[in-house]
């Protein structure tokens, strides 16, 4: 079993601190960060760049997302205990378990299925309880909506029109948007049925969103 030692915990709030000076601000968002042990994520020999902000591999051409990017993703949604939020790709699991820390209505869907394997077990290992599937989040989740909040844990060519409609009205969707290097993140909240304001901030490189509304276009 892993442990989460005074060491471990040291580095998490030099990370913290990092995040801070780097612009965030959200104290929940922060000690959320603060509060996972993001070398659960990792294999023991790669300890030191757990704590880096910075995003590492995860195989199948997957990584865990950096740090920063998780933490303004997060800060974005501005998410309350009682929000019901869907994320589109687990991945390794460390943004839905910061997500936890926040709200305990977490639905969180991955295309990958050896990484949705793996991410079930590192919940149920941990005692977490996101609903997780395997699937085209591309599509969202729609037997499961609507949604206070909706995440995109990966870079899409276009906003998924499914998304959109799967949120609740004063819903927020936080996507990144682009082309395959580079994409804007976005923040588009749901004013109406057929009304959305729509912000941009700043750019970042994601892997690619997969499936109907993704690169691969259904493939």
């Amino acid at each position: 079993m892993q442990t989460d030692s005074y060491r471990h915990k040291g580095m998490r709030r030099a990370l913290v601190k990092q995040l801070h000076d780097k612009g965030i601000r959200d104290k929940s968002v922060l000690a959320a960060i603060e509060s996972v042990p993001r070398h659960y994520f990792f294999d023991k020999a790669f300890l030191e760049q757990a704590y880096q902000d910075k995003a590492f591999p995860i195989g199948e051409g997957q990584t865990i997302s950096q740090p920063y990017t998780v933490a303004f993703q997060t800060e974005l949604l501005q998410l309350k205990p009682t929000d019901k939020v869907l994320e589109i790709g687990t991945g390794s699991g460390y943004q839905c378990t910061v997500l936890l820390q926040l709200t305990q209505h977490v639905y969180t869907i991955e295309y990958n299925k050896p990484l949705y394997d793996k991410a079930r077990l590192f919940f149920r290992k941990h005692g977490l309880k996101p609903h997780t599937f395997h699937g085209d989040g591309s599509m969202g989740l729609p037997a499961h909506a609507p949604y206070d909040k909706i995440i995109v844990t990966a870079g899409a060519p276009v906003v998924p029109k499914e998304l959109l409609r799967q949120l609740n009205i004063g819903g927020t969707l936080v996507i990144p948007v682009g082309d395959e290097k580079t994409q804007k993140m976005l923040r588009i909240t749901r004013v109406a049925d057929n009304e959305f304001t729509k912000e941009e901030f700043s750019n970042f490189k994601f892997v690619p969103l997969l499936g109907k509304s993704g690169w691969s276009g259904g493939a």
